[in-house]
């Protein structure tokens, strides 16, 4: 739903909320009941401006931006060939997702075969990126242990950086430096003043 203007991608509320579970913040059930019914609307949603506008939906300015009509044809293809996988393995595609619901419904796919298909294929979604939540429970507390050796050791380096870069600045402007003081008579390498 990112690609239509809602802020939140929906791999990163999948993740989100086996990270919940696992820190029991929300009970496994409720929490898969919500986030698969959202993820049903939302995939529904695509689908019914798809089968509301139909062809046009490449002239509206929202959806321009996520299909453009050369893909719509492309898409519209591989519906005639594939139909319901398309469906199936089409939502696992980062970036194709929102447009493979919009062109189900602009091919008129039957609502009903379509909520089976992406009900079906939602729950391994869901299963993974809950999964991948769910397993990185303890990263974050590895991370928050490891910050503070990370940040010195970045201090470190960017302090050295820093030596590193004010001595070659100094470097490059002795010649200069250097130039000035012939002029005026003083020579930097022997001392003293040239007359």
């Amino acid at each position: 739903m990112v690609g239509i203007g809602f802020p939140f991608p929906e791999d990163t509320l999948l993740i989100l909320s086996g990270f919940l579970v696992a820190h029991d913040i929300i009970k496994p059930l409720p929490g898969l009941l919500v986030v698969y019914s959202a993820l049903l609307v939302s995939d529904y949603f695509l689908f019914w401006v798809g089968k509301g506008y139909g062809r046009r939906v490449v002239e509206h300015k929202k959806f321009q931006r996520l299909i453009s009509s050369e893909k719509l044809l492309n898409l519209e293809e591989r519906f005639k060939k594939w139909r319901v996988w398309v469906v199936l393995f089409g939502r696992h595609i980062l970036g194709l997702r929102a447009q493979i619901f919009l062109v189900a419904g602009v091919t008129k796919m039957n609502p009903v075969t379509f909520l089976i298909a992406d009900g079906f294929t939602a729950l391994f979604t869901i299963a993974i990126m809950g999964g991948i939540g769910y397993v990185g429970r303890n990263s974050m507390q590895v991370l928050r242990r490891d910050f503070n050796k990370i940040e010195r050791v970045a201090i470190v380096a960017f302090t050295i950086l820093l030596i590193i870069w004010i001595g070659f600045r100094y470097a490059a402007d002795l010649p200069a430096q250097n130039a000035g003081l012939l002029i005026l008579g003083f020579d930097p390498v022997y001392g003293g003043i040239e007359l």
